[in-house]
């Protein structure tokens, strides 16, 4: 039956394979941004241009030895971590390597380690990040450290592997917007990924899932525990609909979707991206694709902002100001309007410049230009998935 429930779900992940795992960045680039191909086959899961795909990662094996190490276990001990609520005891190893975040400590770590620290210059050290007057230094302390870190740096700290679990948190599953469409690719998923690297505290830090898919699943054999979210984010039903999306860095992802979709429909109405990144020599995501998008007649229009490639910094909303009189007549003539990506800066950016776009070209006052988006949030004509 077609509306049968799918026997995969995030409760039960399917394990799927990599076949594709691609650098989209060019070298010279400041930034690793991946292309990677997800296998369903065989999973009998479906998904829809503006859903996402949930990953199940699993941590460092070199990060869970050293912390094996510095807790003087051999990972064979049997645990059952307070977060996952566990049937039956597990094996550390195992927990640490798939079921527990390593990052992130939180003040009830500092708690534990001072109470079992044998040494008098790391109790004090950690009895004074404690004190009240310390907050912040604390903060600064945890933002900066993983809880390798404090194995070691307070080593007299010697916990059981029991305690030392029951202050993990449980490794949650990244959503990542899909960059395919299930009309075109039934049968797999394409991911746009920027791999997180960096360092603090001396140490070379990693995404979980990010590093996850490009460093540690061999492509065909690794199995990539998968399942599909559905978004209410999505291209317009009407294919006469005009559609302008705003979607820098991985924000391109859903639109690439779209893209695919719409074609896949033959859908008549225009297309309009706003994409930016830092050079385009370097960092034009799919700019091959969208070229021949371009001289196809699929995408109307392609205005682009690469930040790095001028002294002036110009990003996706300067764009949309520069093109206000246009968008504005798309809008007015029912067009849906987009938004992807970064929810700090970029997304608000974005939301501010639509509104003067409104104030200005529709003669509008703010308040009146605040009820018209609300309008276009209402009729699911202003969607956006940002994060």
């Amino acid at each position: 039956m077609s509306d049968a429930v799918p026997a995969f779900s995030k409760d039960r992940p399917f394990p799927a394979r990599l076949s594709e795992n691609r650098l989209l960045n060019k070298p010279g680039s400041a930034k690793e941004t991946r292309h990677f191909v997800v296998d369903l086959r065989g999973s009998g899961l479906h998904y829809k241009a503006g859903d996402s795909l949930g990953v199940f990662p699993s941590n460092r094996p070199e990060e869970v030895e050293e912390i094996l190490q510095r807790l003087g276990a051999t990972g064979e001990e049997l645990v059952s971590p307070a977060a996952l609520k566990l049937p039956t005891p597990a094996t550390l190893r195992s927990v640490l390597t798939e079921k527990l975040a390593l990052s992130k400590p939180t003040r009830r770590a500092i708690e534990v380690l001072a109470s079992r620290a044998a040494q008098a210059d790391e109790q004090a050290k950690l009895i004074g990040l404690l004190a009240p007057e310390s907050k912040d230094v604390l903060g600064l302390f945890l933002e900066q450290r993983e809880f390798v870190d404090l194995l070691a740096d307070f080593p007299s700290a010697r916990l059981a592997p029991q305690e030392f679990v029951d202050l993990l948190r449980k490794l949650m599953p990244r959503l990542y917007s899909i960059a395919s469409s299930g009309r075109a690719h039934p049968s797999d998923v394409h991911l746009t990924v920027a791999i997180v690297r960096y360092e603090t505290n001396g140490r070379g830090r990693v995404g979980a899932c990010s590093s996850f898919l490009s460093d540690r699943v061999l492509l065909g054999a690794t199995p990539v525990p998968v399942f599909v979210a559905d978004s209410h984010f999505g291209p317009p039903a009407d294919g006469a609909k005009d559609c302008i999306m705003v979607g820098p860095g991985t924000g391109i992802a859903p639109f690439r979707a779209f893209m695919q979709d719409r074609v896949a429909t033959g859908a008549t109405g225009r297309n309009w991206l706003f994409f930016g990144d830092q050079k385009r020599g370097t960092d034009f995501l799919y700019e091959e694709e969208w070229e021949a998008h371009l001289a196809a007649g699929r995408l109307t229009r392609l205005d682009t902002a690469f930040s790095r490639d001028q002294l002036l910094k110009i990003y996706v909303q300067d764009r949309m100001r520069e093109n206000a009189a246009e968008l504005w007549a798309w809008l007015k003539g029912g067009a849906h309007f987009y938004v992807c990506g970064d929810a700090k800066r970029m997304a608000k950016d974005v939301d501010t410049a639509l509104h003067e776009i409104i104030v200005e070209q529709g003669g509008m006052s703010l308040e009146q230009a605040v009820a018209y988006v609300k309008q276009l949030k209402k009729e699911q004509r202003y969607q956006r998935d940002v994060y």
